[in-house]
């Protein structure tokens, strides 16, 4: 397929944007406009660009989560800056304003308003993955037969908004820690904290602070290219590994599908992981951190 590419926030690597560019649109059957591949910049002219506009009902209902409209009376944010308690900056520096309305720092997607996302802008997430190496009965690392390199695994949930895997994570609440944030979406999502009984939670809690106070690697920080994006409101987020190197902390950690989760378990890593968005980006760029197994070198003996 063709991608456009991106230049990453502090990454010399480029970013592609592809997924925000499909249709049909999440939980509909709004269609979008085809941009080409030449005509995604907003620097490249293009008078006869007609995108679709849509919001799904969910955000015009007005939930605590969604601002009004750019066109409702008092309703004036401030694009670029922190606004009251609410984050408009972009990780990728500053984005454009045009007839009151943000663009995407990526480019064109086919879709004005805001689709599936609350904010217009950048919408901040936060991407927990969680770590362990893969160990046979006797506890002892497994290598991959043919590359030779130790497999990582990480915890995986099935989303159920469209039954892909994915990295357990969510959106940062305004005024809300991205620390914050990544501990109660990996407790909510993969352990099902929201249903325990005090006691379980406390001793949950207790665990899950001790993996996420330990010292971690932040993978990534920008934008996400999201099928819910539009050309006002784009998926932003950073992405934290935590890796538990025993591998004790998290069998006292036993995972729960909830919330957001249908399905939650832990996944070997390799290049033949079919995730949510971008996230087998993200998985790459921590199994190049631990030096794991990621793809089978053809170079290798069998």
């Amino acid at each position: 397929s063709h991608l456009h590419p991106v230049a990453m926030f502090s990454s010399s690597s480029k970013f592609y944007h592809s997924k925000a560019r499909s249709s049909p649109y999440p939980g509909s059957q709004v269609e979008r406009s085809e941009v080409p591949e030449d005509k995604v910049s907003w620097l490249k002219e293009w008078k006869d660009y007609s995108p679709v506009e849509y919001t799904a009902r969910a955000v015009l209902a007005g939930p605590h989560w969604a601002p009004p409209n750019i066109s409702d009376r008092g309703f004036s944010p401030k694009f670029n800056e922190r606004d009251g308690e609410v984050e408009r900056k972009s990780l990728n520096g500053l984005y454009l304003v045009e007839n009151g309305r943000p663009q995407n720092p990526a480019g064109r997607t086919g879709l004005t308003g805001r689709g599936l996302l609350g904010r217009w802008g950048p919408n901040h997430a936060a991407d927990p993955i969680v770590t362990r190496w893969k160990r046979d009965r006797s506890g002892n690392k497994v290598a991959h037969p043919v590359s030779g390199k130790n497999i990582l695994q990480f915890v995986a949930i099935k989303r159920r908004d469209c039954g892909e895997w994915a990295i357990p994570g969510g959106m940062v609440d305004p005024g809300e820690k991205i620390s914050a944030t990544l501990k109660r979406e990996f407790g909510e999502e993969a352990l099902n904290s929201l249903q325990k009984l005090p006691e379980e939670k406390a001793e949950l809690e207790k665990q899950l602070h001790k993996l996420f106070s330990q010292e971690h690697f932040v993978v990534y920080r920008g934008y996400v290219d999201d099928p819910r994006n539009t050309d006002n409101a784009w998926m932003e987020t950073e992405v934290v590994n935590y890796h538990d190197e025993t591998g004790e902390t998290m069998d006292k950690l036993p995972l729960e599908a909830g919330d957001d989760a249908g399905v939650v378990k832990w996944v070997d890593i390799s290049e033949e992981l079919q995730l949510y968005a971008n996230h087998s980006y993200f998985i790459r760029l921590v199994a190049e951190k631990w030096g794991a197994h990621w793809s089978e070198d053809p170079k290798c003996p069998e």
